[in-house]
């Protein structure tokens, strides 16, 4: 199986771990109303669920730009190291949104949009 494929998966387990961040160790979490519960918390707790809700924002961008590059028939070899790109930068902006470092932050979701974005010229480039 290709590395993009894995990252697709890898992409797709973000929003899981960032959830579990925020619900980890809490003895009052409502699981009848997750949603109500998670908009009142704070901290790194907030921020978690921000990750998480922007993760499943991210992930269809991400996997469409894959699958397009690898139907246009992209070299495998770079959809590979964009895919680890992007998910390279997901990770460094799931890192920094939870340290509360918002200017870096934001650079790692532009690295990880460009990354996407090259995917898509990667496929429309691929026979010039």
């Amino acid at each position: 199986m290709h590395i993009a494929y894995w990252c697709i998966l890898i992409a797709g387990v973000l929003p899981v771990v960032t959830v579990g961040i925020a619900k980890a160790g809490v003895k009052n979490f409502d699981n009848h109303n997750p949603r109500q519960w998670l908009d009142r918390q704070d901290g790194y707790r907030r921020r978690a669920d921000a990750a998480h809700r922007n993760h499943f924002e991210a992930f269809p961008f991400f996997a469409a730009g894959v699958l397009v590059a690898q139907q246009l028939g992209a070299p495998q070899d770079s959809i590979d190291m964009l895919a680890m790109a992007f998910i390279a930068a997901r990770l460094a902006y799931t890192f920094l949104y939870l340290s509360d470092r918002a200017t870096l932050r934001s650079v790692a979701w532009a690295i990880g949009y460009l990354s996407v974005i090259a995917l898509f010229l990667l496929a429309v480039f691929k026979g010039i």
